[in-house]
């Protein structure tokens, strides 16, 4: 459903302006309703379609509380979850904890992820990509059992 990297922008109120791209596939995927939560690895946000989270909720919510590492991430993972709808141009307003979180200002990058997309800040984006490119394939192959039947 996403993929692709744009470039777009937030005004002084928070507002981001979806690409039309990922509004028409919003539209489709949940009628514009959305849910916006942290990434715990990264310094971004998740954008789903409303549907999707849902699936991903329940499989949180599976998770037996009891266990220290799942409590820890039901309570990030839905506590920062934020229900958010398309207004009549295409934008959300992303509140300001979670701007804060993802060091979000004026230039923003979305990352298509296949049944979401990340938000990031330009800079941290830059600085993520350098990061990835440097360490280089090396790094992925440590772990290659994991890829196994992958082909690009």
């Amino acid at each position: 459903m996403f993929r692709g990297i744009s470039n777009v922008t937030l005004d002084g109120k928070g507002r981001m302006a979806l690409p039309a791209k990922n509004r028409d596939a919003l539209n489709a995927a949940g009628d514009g309703r959305i849910v916006v939560t942290i990434d715990m690895r990264e310094t971004c946000l998740l954008l789903y379609p409303l549907p999707e989270w849902e699936v991903v909720q329940g499989k949180l919510e599976a998770l037996s509380n009891i266990n220290p590492q799942a409590r820890m991430l039901q309570r990030l993972l839905i506590g920062h979850a934020t229900d958010l709808e398309l207004d009549a141009n295409g934008r959300i307003l992303l509140p300001g904890m979670l701007r804060e979180y993802a060091s979000l200002e004026k230039k923003l990058v979305l990352v298509g992820q296949g049944k979401k997309l990340e938000i990031w800040s330009e800079d941290c984006w830059r600085m993520q990509m350098q990061s990835w490119l440097k360490e280089g394939p090396e790094t992925l192959l440590n772990d290659a059992d994991a890829f196994t039947g992958l082909s690009v």
